[in-house]
């Protein structure tokens, strides 16, 4: 194998390939990168068998010369070791060549390193997914999906369907939903096509918090094919594959009741930060505990640390629909929620002190975060 490349285009791939890669494998060659040198550009790929990542980089991007393959061929080298060797390389370009032991000699400017490289027939295959059934999504809308969503997902392994988001397909309506049992984010969105099969499967929280990193904003679609346990993302010249979570996903609809003793209509940046100040001493507190009371036309949160003191905010709202009400809940996960809003205006529908109470854009059900308050009062 024997090629020429731009040295900061290639590292920028090669980062992002580096993503899939997991220190901790049980597979020693999967902490490598697999450079394939082909006829139709160089392929980069990294796995750590729960996702994979394959890039592609074309010998001409935009009319210019990225890539010159002299001669093709297969190598797997140290992922982060050649990493960092290509990020200090002096020279604007980078030179590969192996010989038949897959010993790696790579040159730039005055450099030359020469790494011992790894049998790439050793390489697992990556799971093959059938291309045939896709949603089409703006890599916006996916985008903000993931960030809608995404911090809802437990981080215990103790229940691990929950470290993952349902993505339900129904009657052509896509309903994503996440929770660690202490709250819930859920997001709907109607799909264009008719012919999109039902889906119910369950992605890797941190699958998707990967994937949202590498994509960069753009105006392009991304396509998503589903397997019996893979899913892959496709976009542009990057394959993004990930294992899907076994299990059935609670069945969350039970959560949301019908109607509230309570509503009240306020601006989402002043009760943001109103709740950011609370919260400095609910922190300190150690338990992040914010009280929340309403009267006939006002809000009021409160917090208190043994140590510290008290503080107390007075929130201004449009207005307070039904009755008075005293409930107490955690200051981040209120937070998250109010930040994965975004509208102006956001509306909290309470439902007694004791159960879980939703938060909602003003005129919008697309997007619905649920969370459990804490027993104190």
């Amino acid at each position: 194998m024997k090629f020429t490349i731009q040295r900061d285009y290639f590292l920028n791939q090669l980062n992002d390939t580096l993503k899939a890669i997991s220190p901790r494998t049980t597979l020693p060659i999967l902490t490598g990168i697999k450079i394939d040198a082909t006829d139709r550009g160089i392929i980069l790929t990294g796995s750590d068998s729960e996702i994979s990542i394959e890039i592609t980089i074309n010998q001409n991007i935009d009319g210019e010369k990225i890539v010159d393959i002299e001669e093709k061929g297969s190598v797997v080298l140290p992922g982060r070791f050649f990493v960092d060797i290509v990020k200090k390389l002096p020279g604007k370009t980078v030179n590969l060549s192996t010989n038949d032991q897959f010993k790696t000699l790579i040159t730039s400017g005055h450099s030359e390193f020469n790494v011992s490289g790894l049998d790439p027939d050793q390489y697992p295959l990556l799971p093959q997914v059938s291309e045939d059934d896709a949603i089409k999504l703006p890599i916006k809308v996916l985008k903000n999906i993931i960030a809608q969503t995404n911090f809802a997902v437990s981080t215990s392994e103790t229940r691990p369907v929950l470290t993952g988001v349902n993505w339900l397909i129904q009657n052509n309506e896509l309903t994503c939903t996440a929770t660690d049992s202490h709250r819930l984010a859920l997001r709907k969105l109607k799909l264009e096509d008719e012919e999109i099969e039902d889906k119910n499967v369950i992605i890797p929280g941190k699958a998707l918090s990967e994937l949202n990193k590498i994509v960069s904003d753009s105006e392009e679609d991304i396509n998503i094919f589903f397997a019996s346990n893979q899913v892959l993302f496709k976009v542009g010249h990057i394959n993004f594959i990930s294992r899907l979570l076994e299990g059935n996903y609670p069945d969350t609809t039970r959560l949301f009741p019908e109607n509230y003793e309570t509503k009240l209509t306020l601006d989402n940046s002043e009760f943001y930060h109103a709740i950011d100040r609370a919260s400095l001493l609910a922190r300190e507190g150690g338990n992040n505990v914010i009280k929340l009371s309403t009267d006939v036309d006002k809000l009021e949160l409160s917090s208190t640390s043994p140590e510290i003191g008290t503080v107390k905010e007075d929130v201004s709202t449009d207005n307070v629909e039904g009755e008075s009400l005293k409930i107490s809940f955690n200051s981040k996960y209120m937070m998250d929620a109010l930040k994965a809003i975004d509208n102006d205006e956001v509306q909290v529908e309470f439902f007694g002190t004791m159960r879980p109470f939703i938060l909602k854009p003003k005129d919008d059900e697309t997007l619905i975060q649920l969370i459990l308050p804490i027993r104190t009062y």
